[in-house]
């Protein structure tokens, strides 16, 4: 096994960290709300780059100190399942779980990076059920949504029919993106309890029990990302080198909250108040300005 084949396995897996918490931090800066509210067409002819805010979960301090607990309790009822049933089938529940979510969150990633790319308006198509003249359904999407759809359904397929590692850590990075965009701290405080009750986790059950490396050898589901040692092995055997989506996505969650604290400071800095005028500053933009991100670059170098 060569030196410059591990040393570019690790340089892979580091970018693959880096990417998703790059621009899923990004990502989960929302629209500045405008002094004048936009009209609200609930049957709207065309989408934009601008018209959709996906739900984000909010965690607290109390969140935070359960995510250890939660946490364990998890890992510890999959240790125990996989103990006692056999890992096949327990592995194709999970695999079904996985795929469905799969197909989910690369079709918003690809959703998005489309929309970002060429901020074109799209024609919006309406899918409404409504009862008694209460709305029970209503979904909007465009072609773009039902492309990504068929896009992600077809790796899925790829995926449950080979194990690809390649379409494994797609699965992984979507995941990832997800997460950071859509999980949000509200504080620093939170923040630092979040990765002191992990940390703590992580000691206790990898270094002081068998359960967590247990659960890692029988868990067939693209929970890490992975690339090989060697591309080209002489025995024709693949080894990885691995990092779990753990470890993207909680430091990646604190990330986003450095960048959103940068934006804040540099819009307090200029004289925006929610809700009010946009400073001359922004150029109009309610998204995607350019503003100084000392804590998230510092967090990011760290």
């Amino acid at each position: 096994m060569s030196e410059a084949g591990l040393f570019a396995a690790y340089a892979a897996i580091g970018s693959m960290a880096v990417v998703p918490i790059y621009f899923g931090s990004y990502s989960s800066l929302v629209r500045l709300p405008s002094a004048k509210p936009r009209a609200h067409d609930e049957f709207a002819e065309f989408s934009d780059s601008e018209d959709e805010e996906d739900e984000s979960e909010a965690v607290s301090s109390e969140d935070a100190y359960m995510f250890p607990v939660y946490g364990s309790a998890a890992l510890f009822s999959l240790y125990v399942v996989f103990k006692y049933l056999k890992s096949e089938w327990v592995n194709l529940l999970l695999t079904a779980y996985f795929a469905v979510l799969g197909v989910a969150a690369l079709a918003q990633v690809g959703v998005r990076l489309g929309k970002a790319l060429t901020g074109a308006k799209l024609a919006l198509y309406h899918v409404h059920l409504v009862h008694r003249h209460k709305t029970l359904v209503h979904v909007r999407f465009t072609n773009l949504h039902l492309g990504m759809l068929g896009v992600s359904l077809v790796l899925t397929a790829v995926y449950l029919q080979t194990r690809s590692w390649l379409v494994s850590n797609l699965f992984g990075l979507a995941f990832s993106f997800s997460a950071v965009t859509l999980v949000r701290l509200d504080s620093f405080k939170s923040g630092m309890i979040m990765l002191a009750g992990l940390f703590v986790y992580d000691v206790f059950w990898v270094f002081g029990t068998e359960v967590m490396v247990s659960v890692a050898k029988n868990f067939d589901a693209p929970i890490k990302v992975v690339f090989p040692k060697q591309l080209f092995p002489d025995d024709g055997k693949l080894q990885f080198t691995m990092l779990g989506l753990g470890d993207i996505v909680v430091p990646g969650i604190f990330l986003a909250l450095a960048l959103r604290f940068d934006r804040h400071q540099y819009l307090s800095a200029i004289g925006y108040r929610k809700g009010g005028a946009l400073p001359r500053q922004l150029g109009g933009r309610h998204r995607g300005f350019g503003f100084p991100a000392p804590y998230f670059t510092a967090c990011m170098g760290a």
